[in-house]
């Protein structure tokens, strides 16, 4: 369903709970979603990075964007993440995803081998012109092999579908560039290699995250501390978030996330197969953190 002035705010990456048989564990997705919207996010993004969709075979993450889809029943945007090494095989999923109902395609890129930008380029824009909807570039670097250029970035913000980037270069001047070169044409989206508040002080209109997944309150009081422009209030909550993060570097980030989550109540399981799940030393510090959070 259209969301009345675009997509902007704190979209969480729902994790993907797997069963040991290879199911997604639905009832457990279900109430998370639930519980994220209720925390008052603004959408989400199933199929993230932290939704292990380079792990997931074709009919589970259909399931896991149907299951998220149906538990949203249309409260937030759900923006669904495509991602594969071929084309045909992206722009099938952005057409199945519109037609299940999802409000945007969240365009990501896997290279095996290395791609220049005119190839990049091609890829996210077949996505672009085979759905109705509104797409987010994901440019991740370790993902599609290189960052893209600007002036790539500048072109595919001419594509009418195109309203949206999400960058984790780790570079914020990169994103000031964005935002000079391509103003209202492609609004930009924080990823977790970056600092929320920062981005948002730069002209950013939120971030897709799977930190949001376990610390969603605190991240919608973020960022309307930032909207708000009370500066002093959200640098200080965001230094108390960003231990977070160093967290989610040191450590396997999916791994982060789910123990974070089972400390919770949410029984989503380990990471997929061949990421290994935490210490319990490792399951400790993310239990203090946590608890500092709190």
């Amino acid at each position: 369903m259209p969301h009345a002035g675009g997509f902007h705010g704190v979209f969480p990456y729902p994790v993907s709970p797997v069963d040991g048989d290879g199911r997604i564990r639905t009832d457990v997705l279900g109430r998370l979603c639930d519980h994220l919207v209720a925390s008052g996010v603004h959408g989400l993004a199933p199929l993230g990075s932290t939704g292990e969709f380079a792990y997931l075979n074709r009919e589970q993450r259909r399931t896991v964007v149907l299951t998220t889809i149906e538990a949203v029943a249309g409260r937030v945007p759900v923006v669904a993440g495509v991602a594969s090494t071929s084309t045909v095989d992206a722009v099938a999923q952005a057409m199945f995803y519109q037609k299940a109902g999802a409000d945007g395609i969240l365009a990501i890129m896997k290279a095996y081998f290395p791609l220049k930008d005119a190839q990049v380029e091609s890829y996210f824009r077949a996505i672009a012109d085979a759905v109705d909807i509104p797409v987010v570039i994901y440019s991740n670097p370790q993902f599609q092999r290189a960052d893209l250029a600007i002036d790539v970035v500048a072109r595919l913000a001419q594509h009418p579908r195109i309203q949206y980037i999400k960058d984790a270069s780790t570079n914020t001047g990169r994103l000031l560039s964005i935002i000079n070169r391509c103003g209202a044409d492609l609004k930009v989206f924080s990823a977790s290699a970056h600092i929320p508040a920062a981005v948002m002080l730069v002209g950013g209109v939120g971030w897709m995250s799977g930190s949001a997944c376990v610390v969603p309150r605190q991240s919608v009081e973020l960022y309307n501390l930032c909207r708000s422009q009370r500066w002093d209030e959200a640098m200080a909550l965001q230094r108390r978030m960003w231990q977070l993060n160093e967290a989610f570097t040191r450590y396997n980030l999916a791994a982060c996330i789910n123990t974070g989550l089972a400390i919770q109540g949410y029984e989503v399981g380990d990471p997929l197969s061949p990421q290994a799940a935490l210490t319990s030393n490792e399951r400790e510090v993310i239990e203090v953190l946590l608890s500092d959070m709190a």
